[in-house]
């Protein structure tokens, strides 16, 4: 258990056995889902704790020091929420999980064992599995900086400083024709050139891909509608008058840094780094590198 309050220790201490479990969802979109082993529903924080839902979880796996905790969680695919088509879609993907252990007499006496994200779900007829990944997993993730010719700021964020909220850059528009699974036709945006969106985002407002962000491939601009084809393929059917918001896309070079955003001065990369070739390259008064500068030739 995560800390451990003194009225929890005494219940279990006194031998109860009115303790439950109870975990809650929160997807990226912000929709909560709440679930419990109890016989009743319970309620506590704002959230309701619906029982006879099908959910179980299996025994956690805690450990000290820095190795990743983990679990695993089944469940039925009911009404409660926990849609077949939703999780086909990516809409639980990386939600984040925290399971309380409660005493179902007195809701205010719990303790949270678990907190978490979502990892890997498979699906079957009418249940999924579902991989429980503890905040521990982000330890495995690499820090720091690589020196590498392209940026590595986030468009918009902090560190790179452009303003997505010009016009031209956040649009909101709908689909007006589905080629297919990875291809859309939607409405056209006045002023932006064919390739203004590649390498941007398309987040999806409504529809059955409502809460999705996908990445753009190719933006192909025309007389009243732009073409736009993704890299993943969109997971739920998608109806003509979907709508979706449009984030300008950035390549992260040196050059589309100042003529695309005029942001030069907050570029994150290191354009005139040395490449292996010319790294390996020995100078030749012939050839590009002379021994100089890489700048001045």
């Amino acid at each position: 258990m995560m800390g451990g309050s003194a009225e929890f220790q005494a219940l279990l201490d006194g031998g109860a056995t009115t303790i439950c479990r109870c975990w809650q969802l929160r997807r990226k979109d912000g929709v909560t889902f709440g679930f419990t082993d109890h016989d009743l529903d319970l309620e506590f924080g704002g959230q309701v704790y619906l029982a006879g839902s099908g959910m179980d979880a299996s025994a956690l796996e805690s450990s000290t020091g820095l190795s990743v905790d983990n679990g695993q969680a089944v469940g039925a695919l009911s009404a409660v929420g926990l849609q077949d088509a939703d999780i086909l879609a990516g809409k639980f993907d990386r939600a984040e999980v925290v399971q309380w252990l409660v005493n179902w007499e007195d809701v205010a006496v719990r303790e949270t064992v678990f907190r978490g994200a979502l990892g890997e779900i498979r699906r079957g007829e009418s249940a999924f599995e579902v991989e429980l990944r503890s905040l521990a997993e982000g330890l495995n993730k690499p820090l720091g900086r690589g020196y590498v010719p392209g940026c590595d700021a986030v468009l918009g964020d902090a560190r790179c400083g452009v303003d997505l909220g010009v016009s031209g850059r956040l649009e909101t528009v709908s689909v007006t024709s589905v080629v297919n699974a990875r291809r859309v036709l939607v409405d056209a945006v006045i002023g932006a050139d064919a390739g203004w969106f590649a390498n941007g985002h398309m987040r999806w407002v409504s529809g059955g891909n409502a809460g999705v962000v996908s990445i753009v491939k190719v933006d192909a601009a025309g007389v009243d509608f732009r073409d736009m084809e993704l890299w993943e393929e969109l997971r739920a059917p998608v109806e003509i008058g979907d709508v979706v918001e449009l984030v300008v896309g950035c390549d992260k070079r040196h050059g589309t840094c100042g003529a695309k955003f005029g942001n030069m001065l907050n570029f994150r990369g290191f354009p005139t780094i040395p490449g292996e070739d010319w790294v390996t390259d020995f100078p030749r008064a012939d050839g590009q590198n002379t021994g100089g500068s890489l700048l001045n030739g």
